[in-house]
């Protein structure tokens, strides 16, 4: 009753700087899964046609092992358990949609760890399909056995009528820092959405291992990029742009380098935008070693670039208006230090026009959520909405000390460079899951839905039970959400004004 108490004493202290109070924020619902985690983030949709939208969030025990609870529909109303679908290791994805059988509800699209990719009926949770390596002969598909990156949805590519999958499988959680043993190329595929098959794919055109999720754009003539990365925590990487023509033709070894990065790889999604105002998406992706990249989404030339001394990083951006131009901006976390040994989180805001370092802070120790925006005191500004871990950040991530540590979920606003707490939970922490914004109900105010999750030991990964809560907050939408969760709105990373 106390934490419940603090969340609506918090958010009424925030209701004061907006016009509207006609509404009292509240815990709308809290529900509690003992033993497992979670470092997937939610996403949106109805399931069970009640005209609210429920959950989808990723799941599961800890690393290697299996689980019933692999992934998670829960109702948006209530917060109870809608279904679960097992997993063979934790499905760290995060979820997107599309209706392929035909019910009217959409179906559910995830992966994660050893090789997991799942088709999920969005009304039952029972498997549609389950990705197989089933390619051990073929020259390059025989490497689409490690980690599926998160998916994104795609218009038709093989005639069906049915939108598809766009997909990269990369990475070696077991590969030693530093060497390039057991390491093996990256596949961009394109997937039917209804079966799995592999309607197009080829490695990465240097042969990197890949744990960045495709970037797809259309632009306004109908062509169609995709940006994707090569490169890990200690190896060199490179960030490409093909034409998705290239790789329906399954050969995307002339993709053209963009951007590289020495002793670094590319890991966080990229994400699109118009920088430039020529009505064309642009490009702005980080490296794991912070350095970031504006790419002219129609020359693929550089339009700017950025990097944050002695940091890393493997967060998102969210794209929002934080400056007092119309050009979107970028905002994310970086962490101080070598991992594992990393010592604190910075949070940076970057001028989109320019690139600037306009906002810099250091809340919080490291952890991987990112941000989502919304403008909550209608001041023409957008702020974002971060979760953050506060312990001794000196004791690094991997450490034997006693770890004290409570979660916070925090608005900071740009326009007053100031930051306000929406919710506090002492004993409990959020390494990887981005909180959701979304209008839940259709009552036209601000919803958040975040995970948090138990901590009784030093190690700062160790799944032992999580809470994922819904606030109904008292904050009147005037304007659509931009930047709703993980990668934006329906996982795409690309920011439409």
């Amino acid at each position: 009753m106390e934490k419940f108490l603090k969340i609506i004493i918090i958010f009424i202290s925030v209701a004061m700087l907006l016009s509207c109070k006609t509404k009292k924020a509240k815990l709308a619902w809290r529900t509690n899964f003992p033993k497992i985690g979670s470092q997937s983030s939610p996403r949106a949709v109805d399931l069970n046609s009640d005209g609210v939208l429920d959950i989808v969030i990723g799941a599961g025990e800890n690393e290697y092992q299996k689980s019933v609870f692999g992934v998670l529909a829960l109702d948006g109303n209530s917060g109870n358990l809608l279904w679960k679908h097992d997993c063979i290791d934790q499905v760290y994805g995060s979820p997107v949609f599309e209706d392929i059988n035909a019910d009217g509800t959409s179906d559910i699209f995830i992966g994660g760890r050893s090789n997991q990719l799942y088709a999920i009926d969005g009304k039952t949770g029972k498997n549609i399909w389950t990705w197989k390596p089933k390619y051990t002969e073929h020259p390059k598909l025989k490497y689409a056995d490690r980690n599926m990156q998160n998916p994104v949805v795609i218009p038709d590519k093989n005639g069906d009528g049915i939108k598809d999958l766009l997909v990269i499988c990369g990475g070696n959680a077991k590969a030693e820092p530093f060497k390039k043993e057991e390491r093996v190329a990256g596949v961009l595929m394109i997937l039917n959405s209804k079966n799995g098959d592999v309607i197009a794919a080829d490695i990465m055109p240097d042969g990197g291992e890949a744990y960045m999720p495709p970037l797809y754009v259309m632009q306004k003539d109908g062509s169609e990029q995709i940006l994707f990365g090569t490169g890990g925590e200690t190896l060199n990487g490179n960030l490409f742009v093909t034409d998705i023509k290239n790789l329906m033709k399954n050969d995307i070894s002339k993709a053209r380098i963009v951007a590289s990065d020495i002793r670094h790889g590319f890991i966080a999604p990229a994400c699109a935008a118009d920088i430039n105002d020529d009505e064309i998406f642009d490009f702005v992706a980080i490296s794991h070693g912070s350095r970031i990249f504006a790419i002219d989404g129609k020359s693929l030339t550089s339009i700017w670039k950025q990097n944050v001394p002695h940091t890393e990083s493997s967060n998102a951006f969210a794209v929002g208006y934080f400056t007092n131009d119309k050009t979107p901006d970028f905002f994310t976390f970086v962490s101080k230090g070598v991992w594992p040994d990393s010592k604190g989180s910075v949070q940076v805001m970057l001028d989109g026009k320019t690139g600037a370092i306009d906002y810099q802070n250091q809340l919080g120790c490291t952890g991987f959520s990112s941000p989502v925006v919304y403008d909550l005191n209608n001041d023409g500004r957008q702020d974002a909405i971060i979760s953050i871990n506060e312990y001794n950040c000196d004791r690094g991530y991997v450490s034997s000390e006693k770890l004290d540590i409570q979660n916070k979920l925090l608005v900071i606003d740009f326009a007053n460079n100031s930051t306000q707490e929406i919710d506090t939970a002492p004993r409990l922490k959020n390494i990887f899951t981005t909180p959701y914004l979304s209008d839940l109900d259709g009552d036209g105010y601000l919803d958040i839905v975040y995970g948090q999750y138990f901590s009784a030991t030093s190690d700062l990964i160790l799944f032992m039970g999580m809470d994922i809560k819904r606030v109904s907050t008292n904050v009147k939408l005037r304007s659509k959400i931009q930047w709703e969760g993980y990668m934006g709105n329906n996982g795409a990373s690309v920011f439409k004004p």
